[in-house]
């Protein structure tokens, strides 16, 4: 189904009367409270004016032709369609002020002296997902700090485990399998060798130093330390890098949002999204289109294949103004997104403050 556009949005809800527009802002505004379809003698006792529940059935009936509403089943109420949720996020979503006990969430994570972004990123997720309720999502900014020293450290036979250590004190620990056949000497030597070319580069400007160094000075490395230097460039590739990056916490709190078989079996196949980090490099291209929260309902979420689900998703900038992460929630469809799109932004803010700060 292809998305409305605020202009076409704008222009169906002008064209509709005041009762209509009333029916619809309270059905899709009782269903993302309750998940429950919503029938019209409920309506009857919330209208401004009194109408018979037969005339609030005719103007849902309308509203469903039009394609905003939907009859989940026989006689059991309305819930709106993907395409209502959309015109009433783009038209009729009233964004509250974010409130004092959201703030003193947020604002705790942010107060930490933690140093490793990477833990502080997993604070702030969990923060978030601990104060929306549902699952959180943070694309943490690529470490482009001088290198200071590098190690490698044999864990088994197939496991090895290397040691960045930057000159502004972070420090980033990565397995990967290295080649059969290593040795503590081998291990040491491939060590000083990286580490003679990391000093004062960055982790791009280092692997390109090595792909140059270890074809000019092939003879002088010994073959095993030239296999563990090269297949450890494969930690470092742009390829590997976005599952490294995404943070998601809160994973539980999907479980609990669903209540039947069929909401567990979306919520099952958005778990193994999520997982497998599938297409993570789009997650921060959904947000290049300058400052602010957006809002994915369904499937205009190409992210994930469920499209059972929303994304309110905001990136966060670094001092130059250069976007350099994103920050965001999924959940069901009926997300409160008055109150949730107000948090990601406060995050994305204090995210970006805080990366400008360190830089």
């Amino acid at each position: 189904m292809a998305r409305m556009t605020v202009k076409e949005g704008a222009r169906l809800l002008n064209e509709m009367n005041d009762r209509s527009r009333e029916v619809f802002r309270r059905v899709v505004e009782a269903y993302l409270a309750t998940g429950d379809p919503v029938g019209s003698r409920t309506l009857t006792r919330a209208m401004s004016e009194k109408i018979s529940a037969a005339t609030i059935r005719n103007v849902m009936q309308d509203l469903e032709y039009l394609g905003l509403l939907d009859s989940p089943h026989v006689s059991a109420g309305r819930i709106p369609t993907q395409q209502g949720l959309r015109m009433f996020v783009d038209a009729l979503l009233e964004v509250r002020d974010l409130n004092d006990t959201d703030r003193q969430q947020i604002d705790a994570t942010f107060g930490s002296n933690e140093s490793d972004i990477g833990h502080l990123m997993g604070r702030v997720g969990a923060a978030l997902s601990g104060a929306t309720q549902v699952a959180s999502l943070v694309l943490a900014p690529k470490h482009e700090a001088a290198l200071r020293h590098v190690e490698f450290v044999q864990l088994g036979p197939d496991r090895a485990l290397v040691v960045l250590v930057f000159a502004d004190g972070h420090v980033e620990n990565r397995i990967f399998h290295p080649p059969p056949g290593q040795t503590p000497s081998s291990m040491r030597e491939a060590a000083n060798f990286v580490t003679a070319l990391a000093e004062g580069r960055t982790v791009s400007e280092l692997r390109r130093a090595m792909a140059r160094e270890i074809t000019t000075r092939r003879r002088e490395i010994d073959d095993l330390a030239r296999q563990l230097v090269e297949s450890g460039m494969a930690v470092w590739a742009d390829a590997g890098e976005p599952t490294e990056r995404l943070i998601v916490r809160g994973r539980s709190n999907l479980l609990e949002q669903g209540a039947g078989s069929e909401d567990l079996e979306r919520i099952r196949e958005l778990f193994d999204d999520l997982e497998r980090k599938r297409d993570i490099a789009e997650f921060l291209e959904l947000t290049d289109e300058g400052e602010g929260v957006r809002i994915f309902i369904g499937s205009e979420n190409k992210l994930f294949s469920l499209s059972g689900s929303s994304l309110v998703v905001s990136p966060y900038m670094n001092a130059d103004r250069k976007i350099v992460g994103a920050v965001g929630v999924i959940g069901p469809t009926r997300l409160n997104y008055g109150r949730i799109v107000p948090i990601v932004d406060y995050t994305a803010q204090l995210l970006g403050r805080m990366i400008s700060d360190r830089s």
